[in-house]
């Protein structure tokens, strides 16, 4: 029997596109499935979680994961990434910096929100940085002529914000933007020491100008929204940070 993206608890949100809630901190991963390869967009909390999905992915993709991006460098979407074995791992430049010189600050920061002490311990002994820094702008192949666009849009929620665009010929549907934390629904974005708030309302300008007025705009935490959402949201923060 074939399973579905609902037999494993994700949501389907085109034909090639889907995403899931994570239990915990309501953090949001995403899958592309594109031919014989898949793209994880972000990990999970913890290595056990980051299996779990790695697992689920393989189901839904009848293959590995073979690439893996990495919104920005919270431990809520990145301390599974070590789960992903052998998968190309991307993520904004300076990220390798943060898994590199930070890891105490992320484990610190872990524990703090609520992730047991031998699971961040675990996670962040695994750690290891990516492998592939996007600067600007990078088309990612899929293979059989198809493309994923990765963007690093920061600062804004981070110093080191990555989009992911997946368009309509990969995703048979709408365009899809992963926004990673840059878009919260379930509550007011979030803005840690590590947030760049004069630039944060710039960074989502730019998530409008790569997705458009007609995608779907997928946040780090929430439900799925439109451009009108992700304006409103703009707008909030610049007189929130006191930018225009």
């Amino acid at each position: 029997m074939t399973v579905t993206w609902e037999d494993l608890g994700w949501e389907r949100l085109t034909a090639a596109v889907g995403r899931c809630r994570l239990p915990g901190w309501d953090c949001t991963v995403g899958l592309v499935l594109s031919g014989t390869t898949a793209l994880m967009v972000d990990a999970g909390s913890s290595l056990a979680e980051g299996a779990r999905l790695r697992s689920a992915a393989q189901e839904l993709s009848g293959g590995r994961v073979t690439h893996l991006a990495l919104t920005h460098p919270h431990f809520d979407h990145v301390f599974g990434a070590a789960a992903f074995a052998g998968t190309e791992v991307y993520a904004a430049v300076g990220v390798d910096a943060v898994f590199t010189h930070g890891r105490e600050e992320l484990r610190l920061d872990a524990v703090r929100n609520g992730l047991p002490v031998a699971e961040a311990d675990e996670a962040v002994d695994a750690l290891a940085p990516p492998r592939h820094p996007v600067s600007g702008e990078w088309t990612l192949d899929l293979g059989e002529g198809r493309q994923a666009l990765l963007a690093n849009v920061g600062p804004g929620h981070t110093a080191h914000d990555l989009a992911v665009l997946v368009p309509a010929s990969v995703s048979g549907g709408p365009e899809v933007v992963f926004c990673g934390d840059l878009v919260e629904e379930s509550g007011e974005p979030q803005a840690g020491p590590d947030a760049v708030g004069s630039r944060w309302p710039a960074a989502l300008d730019r998530l409008l100008a790569l997705g458009g007025e007609d995608a779907l705009y997928v946040p780090g935490h929430g439900a799925v929204v439109d451009a009108g959402f992700v304006r409103r949201q703009r707008d909030a923060l610049a007189t929130r940070f006191g930018v225009s």
